[in-house]
């Protein structure tokens, strides 16, 4: 069974609060879990040790059982000191989209044309 360690959503609209759970990576995003791990409320202050709560001991259970954190609780447990803290690369996220490079080289042509004048 892929045992997965992540999110749950609760709360009501445009209000998240989460669930940090151990559940099979087949079930639901909110559907059925095997144990709730721990809660974590995005609308508090990021300095709030509200924010985050996790049992830390089953955190590390599950995690010898194999199960497989998500990206987000990934890095809450690298937060904690649980998980070594992994490199991510984004690397097309500094560059322009597509209209943006098309305005680009019109400028450019542009004022290499009125240079030449």
């Amino acid at each position: 069974m892929a045992m997965k360690i992540r999110l749950a959503r609760g709360g009501s609209k445009k209000r998240p609060h989460y669930a940090i759970v151990a559940t099979d990576s087949r079930m639901p995003r909110d559907g059925r879990f095997l144990e709730k791990l721990g809660t974590y409320n995005p609308l508090l202050a990021k300095d709030s040790e509200e924010r985050v709560k996790m049992n830390m001991e089953r955190v590390q259970y599950w995690l010898g059982q194999g199960a497989q954190p998500t990206d987000r609780v990934a890095r809450f447990l690298e937060a904690a000191g649980v998980l070594a803290k992994t490199e991510r690369k984004n690397m097309k996220k500094a560059e322009p989209g597509a209209k943006a490079k098309k305005r680009a080289e019109e400028k450019a042509a542009k004022a290499a044309a009125g240079a030449e004048e």
